[in-house]
């Protein structure tokens, strides 16, 4: 065992500091390390599925042969495989001029993309929305497959994370000029080498996990849907005399698969009917599918970006183009527009720069979290993922190497030191992180509860843990 760990009751002040620091790193682990090879695994799967495969059809290859045909032929062909109660509900246009225009059609409580050739006008290809691997990975990561409750577990590990950051920086922090923190000692062996690199990997990937587990938390249900994205939404008072529906732009989402930008999730979505906005498709000309898509291009839309058609009489026309639906690769040029189904006038338009500061953030985050930035983003969170799993695992390589030998099963936690002085500063950082995320407070709270009350007050408890 760690002579540390033996002479718990004897460590000077700053070594009573370490152990503590120590044994919350490791209980936080105990629980964050299966979610974060978990996350690590499924995040891999969807952004490489997303790279060779797509998610919306985005990779069928059609021949280029004279001019395409109308997009409403085209929308008109996609319903040829369906019944009479099927519509389309969404178009997303093709990345190059020999890829296929996709379209989303709704029949009942089913969703089919339906990629059609749009220079013969004839479909090539059909599929159930969101039921390919991508979605089950996408559910997994997001929920467990269990919904709320998966999505509270969740959101717990990624805020005991930020524990683990915080606590891992402060165990590897150089406290002597002869440490060597910032390079692995490949001259070590056995436990001493796995902590060596667990300590080295883990302080170069603390600012990019730090920032992967705040983008992923801003779309939990209590910190980022109650809390963050709940005073960060895209005010729609600022849509002058435009009549709101009751609906919010989350009405647009599929599942769990987000289809509208973080920063109007929660935004009220405009009416048509009112005769208000600015002038767009000129009076006159038909408001459907392909005016739309003709001022879209017009507005400065280029390469893909997606329509919404009209839901009910007081629905809108939405023209999309989002980073984080792989439409393009700079969130910064992120844009939403709506018109009114009658009229044709821009009811709301709302870009990146209309964004509040955390929306950006998100906008920005989001994209680099799901590696939608180009090749540079999918190295940096292939070797971002892989070092995750490394530290998960040399976290419990090394606890295993710490066992002593021939022991009972036995959790092996570090020693809690005796007589701890008040530690201003960790017990700020703590407060605020629990001030911040609630269910890291309170999980915080219960295992503080069950360390002092419980734990050292039980004999075998304390046996079996220590």
């Amino acid at each position: 065992m760690s002579s540390l760990n033996s002479g718990a009751g004897n460590a000077s002040i700053p070594g009573r500091f370490y152990l503590a620091a120590w044994r919350w790193h490791f209980f936080a682990g105990l629980y964050v390390v299966p979610f974060l090879i978990m996350l690590a695994v499924t995040g891999l799967g969807m952004m490489y599925i997303s790279v060779f495969d797509g998610r919306d059809g985005e990779y069928v290859s059609v021949t280029v042969t004279g001019d395409p045909v109308s997009l409403s032929d085209q929308a008109t062909a996609a319903l040829t495989p369906f019944g009479t109660e099927a519509k389309v509900v969404e178009w997303i246009g093709a990345k190059a001029t020999d890829r296929a225009t996709v379209f989303r059609v709704s029949e009942g409580d089913i969703n089919h993309m339906v990629a059609v050739d749009p220079y013969q006008g004839t479909v090539i290809d059909s599929w159930n929305r969101r039921d390919g691997w991508y979605d089950l990975l996408n559910d997994i990561h997001g929920s467990l497959l269990i919904g709320t409750i998966g999505d509270r577990l969740i959101e717990i590990a990624a805020g005991l994370a930020l524990v683990l950051i915080v606590t891992g920086l402060y165990l590897w922090w150089p406290r002597k000029r002869t440490d060597k923190s910032y390079a692995p000692d490949l001259k070590a062996s056995g436990r001493e080498l796995w902590k060596s690199l667990h300590k080295v990997v883990g302080a170069y990937v603390a600012l990019a996990l730090l920032v992967f587990l705040v983008s992923g938390l801003s779309w939990a249900g209590i910190w980022g849907e109650k809390i963050v994205q709940a005073w960060s939404t895209f005010p729609a008072e600022k849509w002058s005399d435009v009549p709101l529906s009751d609906e919010t732009h989350a009405a647009m989402n599929h599942g769990a698969i987000k289809d509208v930008p973080w920063g109007l999730e929660q935004t009220k979505m405009p009416a048509s009917g009112s005769g208000a906005g600015l002038e767009a498709i000129p009076a006159g000309m038909p408001v459907n599918l392909d005016t739309v898509a003709a001022f879209g291009r017009a507005l400065g839309y280029e390469s893909r970006f997606r329509i919404s058609f009209p839901r009910g009489e007081k629905g809108v026309w939405t023209l999309n183009r989002d980073s984080m639906s792989n439409d393009s690769e700079n969130p910064m040029i992120d844009r939403t527009v709506h018109l009114d189904r009658y009229t044709g006038r821009i009811l709301a338009d709302v870009g990146f720069a209309d964004y509040s500061l955390p929306a950006k953030g998100m906008a920005v985050g989001i994209a680099f979290h799901e590696g939608d930035m180009g090749l540079w983003n999918i190295v940096l969170n292939t070797v971002f993922c892989l070092s995750v799993i490394f530290l998960c695992i040399s976290g419990l390589v090394m606890w295993w190497a710490r066992r002593p030998k021939g022991s009972a099963l036995r959790v092996f936690a570090p020693k809690a030191p005796d007589d701890l002085p008040h530690w201003r500063g960790a017990m700020i950082l703590m407060l605020a992180l629990s001030l911040a995320f609630p269910l890291v407070g309170l999980t915080l709270l219960i295992a503080l509860a069950l360390d002092y009350l419980v734990v050292k007050r039980v004999p075998a408890l304390r046996r079996a843990i220590g």
